[in-house]
C-alpha cells in the first residue's frame, strides 16, 4: 500500500497536468496553483498628450491663406423680404432721341454709323436742300434792308429833333424800320424751324455761298446710334419720303419692365428698392420702382412696373430676361454672415470665429434669409472675424476626433 504522503504528491501533479492542458482556464487561476506566468510589476503609464480643446482648431495665417479661406468681419446689415418677378431691359423712355429732318433735301454726309458713340450737338449727317438755301437767302436780305431801314430811322430822328427834318418823315422811317424788324425776326424763325441753332444762323452772314444749301444734322443727345436709316444721297423730308435718319439710344440708364400679380400690387410702391440678376451674369444691379400701373391686364391678371437701373458699363442690354427682386420690408440687423460661412454639426448650425491662433467653432441662431446672407440673432458679436467660404474643410477636422471614438 502506498503510503499518505504518496498518494498527495500523485493527487498535485495529476492536478497540474490537468491546469497545463487547460488554456482557457483564466491567468489569475493558473498563478494560484503556481502554473501560470510569473506576475509582474505594474509599471505607471508614460503621461499622454494633453487632448486638445473641444471647437478650437489651430491654424496660422499662412494655413488658412493656403485652404483658400476667406475671412469676413461681420456686422450689421440690411435684410428684406422681396418679391421675385421676371422682367426684361428695355431703353429709358426719355433717353431714346429719333433724329429727323425738317426740310426737303438730300443727305450730302452721313459722318456716324450703327453702334458709334454720339455727344449732345455733334454733327452726325449734313443735308442739302433749296429749302435752306432760301430760307437763309431770305434772312441775309431781311437783315440787309433791316440795317439800312435802322440806318434811315436813326437819321431822321435826328433831322427832327434838330427841327430840319419833318416828323411826317421820321414817322415814315420809323413805321419802316419796324416792319424790316419784324421781317428779320420772322426769318430767322423760320430757320430755327428748319432746326438751324442759334449758333448756326448767326455764322450765315459771314458763311461761304457754298454753305447756304448744306445743314448740319446734330445729335439731340448723348448715345449711341441704334439704327441709321438712310443712305448717301437718299432724299429726305416731305412727300410721303423718310424723314427719320437715325436713331440714338442713351443707356447709361434703362428701365425693366416686370409683371407683377395683382395679389402683390398692394405691396408694391413707388421708390421701393429692386435687385435686379440674369442668367450668366455674376453681377446684379439695385434700382428703385418708379412707376406702378394703375391698370391691370385683363387676360394675364397682371400689372406693368417699372424699375430704374444705373448701367454706365452698358452691360444690362436691352431686350434681355431678368429677375427682379423687389424689397418689400427692409430692416437693418446687428449681425448678418455669408450662407457660406454656417455650417452643421449634429444638426446644430454653426460657424468658424478667427481666433489669436486659429478657428473657435461657435453655436449660432440664425434668423431671417436674404439671397446668400443670414441674420445672426445670437452667437456672434459686431466686429468678429469668421471663415467666410471653404469651411466644410475644418467641420471635418473638427469632427475627427469624434470619428475616432
Amino acid at each position: 500500500m502506498m503510503s499518505r504522503s504518496t498518494i498527495v504528491v500523485l493527487a498535485f501533479a495529476a492536478g497540474a497536468a490537468i491546469f497545463a492542458l487547460a488554456p482557457g482556464l483564466s491567468t489569475t487561476v493558473q498563478q494560484a496553483v503556481g502554473m501560470g506566468p510569473q506576475t509582474k510589476i505594474a509599471l505607471s503609464p508614460k503621461p499622454s498628450a494633453p487632448e486638445p480643446i473641444s471647437g478650437l482648431l489651430p491654424m496660422s495665417d499662412e494655413q488658412i491663406k493656403l485652404a483658400q479661406i476667406d475671412l469676413v468681419d461681420v456686422g450689421p446689415a440690411a435684410i428684406a423680404k422681396r418679391l421675385v418677378v421676371p422682367g426684361s431691359v428695355v431703353p429709358d423712355a426719355d433717353r431714346i432721341a429719333h433724329v429727323s429732318v425738317k426740310l426737303s433735301g438730300t443727305v450730302a454726309e452721313l459722318r456716324k454709323n450703327i453702334g458709334e458713340d454720339v455727344a449732345k450737338g455733334e454733327v452726325i449727317a449734313v443735308l442739302e436742300s433749296r429749302e435752306v438755301a432760301d430760307a437763309k437767302s431770305e434772312y441775309l436780305a431781311a437783315g440787309l434792308t433791316n440795317d439800312l431801314q435802322q440806318d434811315l430811322s436813326t437819321r431822321d430822328k435826328t433831322l427832327w429833333d434838330s427841327r430840319v427834318g419833318t416828323e411826317q418823315q421820321y414817322l415814315r422811317s420809323r413805321n419802316a424800320a419796324a416792319q424790316t424788324e419784324m421781317r428779320l425776326k420772322i426769318a430767322r424763325q423760320k430757320l430755327l424751324a428748319l432746326g438751324l441753332g442759334e449758333g448756326e444762323i448767326t455764322a450765315v452772314p459771314g458763311a461761304p455761298e457754298a454753305s447756304l444749301r448744306r445743314q448740319d444734322v446734330r445729335s439731340p443727345i448723348s448715345g449711341r446710334v441704334a439704327e441709321r436709316k438712310v443712305e448717301l444721297g437718299t432724299a429726305v423730308g416731305r412727300d410721303s419720303l423718310e424723314t427719320e435718319l437715325f436713331v440714338v439710344v442713351d443707356l447709361s440708364r434703362v428701365w425693366v419692365e416686370l409683371s407683377v400679380a395683382s395679389s402683390d400690387l398692394p405691396s408694391i410702391k413707388e421708390g421701393q428698392p429692386v435687385q435686379i440678376s440674369a442668367r450668366g451674369l455674376t453681377e446684379t444691379a439695385i434700382g428703385k420702382v418708379v412707376f406702378v400701373s394703375p391698370l391691370v391686364d385683363k387676360d394675364t391678371r397682371t400689372a406693368r412696373v417699372v424699375a430704374e437701373i444705373q448701367n454706365p458699363d452698358r452691360m444690362w442690354r436691352p431686350g434681355s430676361f431678368v429677375t427682379a427682386a423687389i424689397a418689400l420690408n427692409e430692416r437693418t440687423v446687428p449681425v448678418v454672415v455669408p450662407a457660406t460661412a454656417i455650417q452643421k454639426l449634429d444638426g446644430q448650425p454653426i460657424v468658424f470665429v478667427r481666433t489669436k491662433g486659429g478657428f473657435e467653432k461657435r453655436d449660432v441662431v440664425l434668423g431671417e434669409r436674404e439671397d446668400q446672407s443670414l441674420e445672426i440673432v445670437s452667437g456672434l458679436t459686431p466686429g468678429e472675424s469668421i471663415a467666410a467660404t471653404n469651411t466644410f474643410p475644418l467641420k471635418a477636422e473638427l469632427s475627427k476626433p469624434r470619428d475616432e471614438d
